[in-house]
């Protein structure tokens, strides 16, 4: 199976875009999104890394293109599984930004044999400490807040591309272009997809953080909020076998933004498995 197709899971079809390398005996890649996007957060890494070993991204539900067929509890961690096991893919390498690493920890937690390794993009967490937003940031939460309340879609859009992808101490519009194009597609695809259900939640990662067992880089943009430093700083001093990378100049969504020097980093850590 190559390039795009409909994975089955209990009440939704995902679409996801699988390149599978002929000969390559390394660990797969599976790119798992951020919140604000899609599998397409991923194109030029798909492209980058097919070429050396078979690479997976796909749709969540509520996300892209994702079809709900049954709305109702669902649980993104055994989704994943089901994905993988539907294109059988027994371990792999976990690259998730933001929600995407979130759950890329959650698989780790869960099953760590089928985890070769985890690359980190300012990941969600769950149990741990609040975060605590600057007044520039709670300014720009409230804008989003507003624009949603106003059911401006366009607006929600626009003030979502100025927090997460140009950061919330840039200009607004500071990345233009194809990535600021592709940001608010996918962006406005989450925001008109339809509900799919109820997630249920993993247990709580943060006070886990100890037990997880795959070598782990975590990587951040100095441009993100600017509650990511600590807390990836504190994953790293934490996950018995992580690194680190802060990228200059980049947001919350290197991969979209500063593709070549992201592709750099992963190759690296890559590497060094």
């Amino acid at each position: 199976m190559n390039a795009f197709s409909w994975i089955q899971v209990p009440g939704a079809r995902l679409p996801c875009v699988l390149l599978r390398h002929a000969s390559s005996t390394l660990p797969p890649l599976v790119f798992l999104h951020a919140g604000v996007t899609d599998h397409r957060l991923w194109q030029e890494q798909l492209a980058a890394f097919a070429a050396e070993r078979t690479v997976l991204a796909y749709d969540r539900r509520g996300y892209g293109r994702a079809e709900i067929e049954l709305s109702g509890p669902f649980s993104h961690l055994q989704d994943l599984w089901a994905v993988m096991d539907g294109l059988d893919i027994e371990q792999a390498v976990l690259v998730g930004c933001s929600l995407g690493g979130r759950l890329a920890l959650e698989a780790a937690l869960d099953r760590p044999a089928r985890v070769a390794g985890l690359f980190l993009v300012a990941p969600a967490m769950t149990g741990g400490p609040a975060p605590e937003l600057t007044e520039t940031e709670t300014r720009l939460d409230e804008d989003i807040d507003a624009a949603e309340a106003s059911c401006d879609l366009k607006r929600t859009n626009e003030a979502l591309a100025a927090l997460w992808l140009d950061g919330p101490t840039s200009p607004a519009g500071r990345v233009g272009g194809a990535a600021r194009e592709l940001f608010l597609d996918m962006d406005e695809l989450m925001l008109r997809a339809a509900k799919p259900g109820t997630a249920i939640e993993a247990p709580a990662i943060w006070p886990r953080l100890e037990q997880v067992q795959a070598p782990t880089q975590v990587l951040w943009g100095d441009l993100d909020l600017a509650y990511f430093k600590p807390r990836c700083e504190a994953m790293v001093a934490r996950i018995p076998d992580a690194s680190r990378t802060v990228m200059r100049g980049v947001a919350h969504l290197p991969s979209l933004e500063a593709a070549p020097a992201f592709n750099a980093a992963l190759a690296g850590f890559l590497a060094s498995l």
